[in-house]
């Protein structure tokens, strides 16, 4: 399938390197930027740690894997749990916490990673077959449905309680920026269809700009801050012992960790179509330990300077299939461009400006895609649903997914929603007759 215009090796000119380089930091830039956004982090440190990590997975896969990894949005659920929601400014409230449970994530990578290397990737393929990843994956695109609506619909006004004399907060629908989230949405959605070209590989970033353009057309922009902001500003950093206490609990080892179930799993299917395309076997070389590795270590830095964690990004190995063009040096070009930008205080500010509808907006196809992705998922490696044992573990990871269901054991200490529905699919996977006719690696 490769028909390489440059091969993964192989420099290309200076012209090319920097051209190339700037679509694949085009192409990620939309969905790590929103991440944070939707968490309440800063926007310039996600962009300072998607390029950090990128060049650490590049180092430990020995630069034989050309991906680049950006925020996940497997996260967004935990994170917002374990940080405690978002201030009226939009800000998170303990943002310490989900930088404490992003580092655990990061180890626990490290973990599997040696246990890979000590004895082989089946293993992994057993307890994570598509019948279990597939629905968690659709849990954690629908789980987020409603907050993706709401952000599209509603906006925050102040209004003065009657009994308590007290100025609320309250949710109060919007025309005008609903108009913006489905102008946003319906951009994104033309970008990602009707073109072929490398417009398809970045229909987030496009639908934004539309989806701001017309919100400042509206008037529902406020360039206060890009107007305040200098034009080289250091990213809001988050360390450990300075800006918080680092306090690991229980509740946030529970709300993040089991999240690993989805995105060691995502890790796989990207490398194997990474590998189809490029024809290698990444599986065997570098080796499923180094990639997974990578990404931990990558995931771990971030984490210890406030940035979300990260995975390996769909949109930039869509970038390689539309250009036959697979050099690591182009990937390392679009870090390194990354990191720069990241300290630009004009740019930055004006990615804080974004109408929190433009994000719903994008929000909605985003989510969707996600869910859908787990349809994809349990279709492509033909998980028979005519067998019981199948309906059974699918039907209970969503609805105890998005039900939001939880095991509390103390006030301080409970199991819930997208994580429970994680651990309960991988034990019923385990305990429940029939599984060796499912173990199959995914597609």
């Amino acid at each position: 399938m490769s028909n390489q215009v440059i091969d993964i090796n192989e420099k290309p000119s200076s012209g090319q390197l920097i051209t190339l380089s700037f679509q694949h930091m085009f192409a990620m830039f939309g969905s790590t930027i929103l991440v944070p956004q939707l968490v309440g982090l800063s926007p310039a440190i996600a962009l300072l740690t998607s390029g950090i990590a990128t060049i650490i997975f590049l180092i430990v896969t020995q630069f034989k894997v050309p991906a680049y990894l950006g925020s996940s949005f497997a996260f967004i659920a935990p994170m917002l749990l374990v940080s405690g929601g978002l201030d009226p400014e939009g800000a998170a409230v303990n943002p310490g916490n989900a930088m404490i449970g992003a580092m655990a994530v990061g180890l626990v990578y490290g973990i599997v990673s040696l246990l890979i290397y000590k004895t082989g990737y089946k293993w992994i393929m057993k307890i994570l077959p598509a019948v279990v990843v597939g629905p968690v994956i659709m849990v954690i695109g629908l789980g987020l449905a409603g907050v993706a609506v709401d952000m599209a619909m509603n906006i925050s006004v102040e209004q003065v309680n009657s009994d308590t004399g007290q100025t609320e907060l309250v949710k109060q629908y919007s025309g005008w920026h609903f108009s913006a989230a489905l102008v946003t949405l319906f951009a994104a959605i033309f970008f990602n269809v009707f073109f072929k070209n490398i417009l398809s590989a970045m229909p987030i970033l496009l639908g934004l700009v539309v989806g701001y353009i017309y919100s400042a057309i509206i008037g529902i922009v406020d360039f206060t801050k890009v107007k305040e902001a200098s034009w080289f500003a250091v990213p809001d950093f988050l360390i450990p012992g300075i800006h918080y206490e680092f306090n690991v609990t229980s509740t946030i080892l529970l709300a993040m960790v089991p999240i690993v179930i989805v995105t060691i799993s995502e890790h796989i299917g990207h490398q194997l179509v990474l590998g189809k395309i490029v024809e290698r076997n990444y599986i065997k070389d570098p080796g499923l330990h180094r990639s997974i590795l990578g990404d931990g270590l990558g995931t771990f830095v971030s984490a210890l300077i406030g940035g979300p964690p990260k995975t390996t990004y769909g949109e930039n190995i869509g970038v390689l299939g539309i250009t036959k063009v697979y050099s690591v040096y182009v990937i390392m070009g679009a870090a390194v461009i990354a990191i720069l930008l990241s300290f630009f205080g004009k740019a930055m500010a004006l990615v804080q400006t974004i109408p929190t509808a433009v994000l719903g907006g994008i929000s909605i196809l985003l989510f969707g895609i996600i869910a859908s992705s787990g349809l994809r998922m349990v279709v492509e490696n033909k998980v028979d649903f005519g067998q019981n044992r199948n309906m059974v573990i699918a039907s209970v990871i969503l609805v105890v997914g998005i039900g939001g269901a939880a095991i509390r054991f103390t006030e301080a200490f409970a199991i819930e929603g997208m994580a429970l529905a994680a651990i309960v699919g991988v034990i019923l996977n385990l305990i429940l007759p029939g599984r060796e006719k499912n173990i199959e690696e995914f597609k």
